[in-house]
């Protein structure tokens, strides 16, 4: 367990150093485009009605930052490995934005799915955050309530019960695209938040947490920024998280 404020005593006296050093980043790392394509879809073609519904709400991964479309991104990637392991259908909706914070995540949602108080049903949600927040030393006990709020208002939305997937904060340490010690700083910030998660998830029996377990140092699961997950990383971490699904699902 690292203590709740211990990123910002490590920043403090590398201050000057930290801001030349992201502000130089940011200069000199592609900016690379949203994915192409349409942001929902179906992954499997199986003789039968059932089905499952995801949703992926989140940052640049979500939106396909790293990748050339939706199909490659992250929500289409899970949606594909649920529907390989279930043998069924999975309709698949991605809400995602580049730069996207928590705080965000009520408001776009609600921008792009209008009809989400109604009723809409999803049995799956996939909740992708951490790396904005990070970078902007979002405090822990602001990222809680944002988490807890996004979480209510899903729950709140829904007819039936469902299962909210918060994937955990990239280790952003491993970011090939982060000098030191800007990396560094950032890395045990990330693990801060991410402890927030978990222990939020803790006491959620239908919120479930997967601290991220890629080989940041394998060049082929990053995109060309080293900032973004590749396709390929992009599969593998669908089927991690695809795991975590199957092992606490409920046959509805």
């Amino acid at each position: 367990m690292i203590s709740t404020y211990l990123p910002e005593l490590l920043a403090l006296p590398l201050y000057p150093l930290l801001v030349w050093q992201g502000r130089r980043t940011r200069a000199v790392t592609p900016r690379l485009p949203e994915a192409s394509g349409l942001p929902y879809g179906q992954a499997g073609a199986w003789d039968s009605d059932r089905r499952l519904r995801l949703l992926g709400i989140g940052e640049s991964p979500v939106a396909g930052v790293g990748v050339h479309t939706y199909q490659q991104a992250i929500t289409a990637q899970l949606a594909q490995c649920l529907s390989d392991s279930l043998k069924r259908n999975v309709e698949w909706v991605a809400v995602g934005q580049n730069g996207a914070k928590l705080a965000d995540a009520q408001a776009n949602l609600q921008k792009a799915l209008p009809d989400l108080a109604t009723g809409q049903d999803w049995d799956v949600v996939l909740l992708a955050f951490g790396v904005n927040d990070t970078s902007s030393f979002c405090l822990p006990h602001r990222y809680r309530q944002e988490l807890a709020g996004l979480v209510d208002i899903l729950q709140k939305s829904q007819k039936s019960q469902m299962r909210i997937i918060v994937s955990g904060v990239p280790p952003m340490q491993y970011f090939p695209a982060l000098p030191w010690p800007l990396r560094t700083v950032l890395g045990v910030k990330a693990r801060v938040l991410d402890q927030v998660v978990c222990h939020f998830a803790s006491n959620k029996p239908e919120v479930l947490h997967l601290t991220m377990q890629m080989d940041f140092k394998d060049k082929r699961l990053m995109a060309e920024d080293g900032y973004h997950p590749s396709a390929l990383g992009n599969t593998i971490w669908a089927r991690q998280l695809s795991q975590v699904f199957l092992e606490n699902r409920q046959e509805k």
